[in-house]
């Protein structure tokens, strides 16, 4: 195991002053060595409330801010990270888990990135000229030539709750184009691994934004959070998480009718015709196994393969999933790490038994016998039907259910077969076929032949897995209201 890092971080950001946390620290624990890694600050309900009035007090004056100067702001704590990138990239894989492919690569980089990504010139989302129409006299109003501007102000006070899979990538793209649009914010990071995040607050502090503009609460328990989901100073909830939580959210949000982007679960089906590229097929769906443990909601979790190559298919996986090196995340080797915690390798190992009872596992299941120490769990691949338990439920770890079909219809149905509706893929080398099962599949996000992202394309996900869209300039659409400006010439 490499060298253990420590970090010891006891206090919050509320209106510009480093606080104390109210109810004082709590232990972040290393998934793979299950020591702890630091302290991290436990906020009281009344340092959440203190953060929501302090956003809310921030507001108008960064509202009315000049464009430029926000995004230049952006710009600097783009190069502010980059510039910590060599202490945040030990600090994340201890807290997280994450290899050190993943870290340096996948965690602390696109989190830079997304700074630097919307710190562009925001003109040509905020503001759309509609073509003039010619009106009659009304009872209303003189007729004449009538113009309308389609402009886009921010939403007000965001509460940026961030999952703890990605936790600085994902916080970034919340914060970011939120700040950019001129709202004001309060960064609540997931109790597993928030020590990155607050790290991430006092950069943006440091490089200038005002007092109150960037705000941080960070808790082990939930009230807090609660908190912030129903206060009246907070105008948005930017959510991504499990579905549970999504819709305790939008009920706790409804009396202040909260603005909500909530990235949820996922049970992504590959479709695979019996004309994919088979080696493409496996590598993508195999990304299940060895892509941050499977804690992502975007993973292919779910095969379903035409029946004419599903043997050949489970035998890939098979072979793919028994030559991954699970191991210490530091080691360059290692393509499995842990999952983030002993609560979350109980409830994987509990999905996978019973894909033992109701179907067959063929592959892995259980945890490492050479890895005594740690939150490990084997790369499992289970067959069986689309009704079973490990097939319906979001797992968020290294498990891929592999199912058969006999014809287009009856993959399509099985892959629509779920409350979830994030991220599907479809593969065949007949690409046109590709295209028009893509769009029968009820999912926000389709892949074809990949698993490759493009991360300006919209993002969000059909049913259960969420509401709106982000991801390039529907990341600045999501946090802003649009408001329509109309005058007679």
């Amino acid at each position: 195991m490499g060298d253990q890092v420590s970090r010891d971080e006891t206090q919050l950001l509320i209106g510009g002053r480093w606080v104390d946390a109210g109810d004082g620290t709590y232990d972040v624990v290393n998934p793979a060595t299950e020591e702890v890694v630091g302290q991290a600050p436990n906020a009281s309900v009344a340092d959440a409330e203190a953060a929501a009035a302090a956003a809310r007090a921030a507001f108008p004056a960064w509202a009315a801010t000049p464009a430029e100067h926000r995004l230049a702001l952006l710009k600097e704590a783009a190069a502010a990270i980059r510039a910590k990138n060599d202490e945040l990239v030990p600090l994340v894989i201890a807290e997280t888990g994450a290899t050190a492919s993943v870290g340096s690569r996948m965690q602390v980089p696109i989190s830079a990135d997304r700074f630097d990504r919307y710190s562009r010139d925001i003109r040509h989302v905020q503001e759309s000229m509609l073509p003039p129409v010619a009106t009659t006299a009304t009872p209303l109003a003189p007729g004449g030539l009538v113009s309308a501007l389609a402009y886009r102000q921010p939403v007000g006070v965001v509460a940026a709750i961030a999952s703890y899979n990605f936790p600085l990538t994902n916080m970034a793209g919340k914060v970011a184009p939120a700040l950019a649009m001129g709202n004001t914010v309060v960064i609540k990071p997931a109790p597993q691994d928030p020590l990155a995040v607050v790290e991430l607050a006092r950069v943006l502090d440091q490089v200038g934004f005002p007092p109150g503009v960037v705000n941080l609460v960070n808790s082990v328990g939930p009230e807090p959070a609660s908190v912030l989901t129903a206060s009246p100073d907070v105008d948005m909830v930017s959510f991504t998480g499990s579905t549970v939580v999504g819709q305790r959210i939008a009920a706790a949000g409804a009396p202040t009718m909260k603005r909500l982007l909530m990235e949820l679960g996922g049970k992504g089906a590959a479709v695979v015709f019996e004309d994919a590229d088979l080696k493409a097929a496996i590598t993508a769906i195999g990304s299940t196994f060895a892509f941050h443990s499977g804690q992502i909601c975007t993973a292919p979790t779910r095969a379903v393969v035409h029946r004419s190559i599903f043997d050949q298919v489970v035998d890939g996986l098979s072979a793919f999933a028994g030559h991954l090196t699970v191991g210490d995340p530091t080691e360059a080797s290692t393509i499995v790490g842990p999952v983030i915690s002993g609560a979350q390798r109980q409830r994987i190992l509990d999905y996978i038994e019973s894909g033992r009872t109701e179907g067959e596992v063929v592959a892995g299941g259980g945890r490492p016998e050479h890895l005594p120490t740690g939150f490990y769990v084997e790369p499992t691949l289970i067959t069986g039907s689309n009704t079973m338990t490990a097939a319906r439920e979001e797992i968020f770890g290294p498990v891929v259910v592999a199912i058969p079909f006999d014809d287009e219809e009856e993959g399509v149905a099985i892959a629509n077969d779920s409350e979830f509706g994030l991220y599907d893929y479809v593969f065949s080398g007949d690409t046109a076929r590709a295209f028009r099962v893509a769009k029968l599949l009820r999912a926000g996000h389709v892949g074809i032949n990949t698993a490759q992202r493009n991360m300006d394309a919209p993002f969000g996900g059909f049913k259960m897995s969420g509401i709106g869209r982000d991801g390039g300039d529907y990341g600045l659409e999501a946090y802003s209201e649009l408001q329509s400006i109309i005058w007679s010439s």
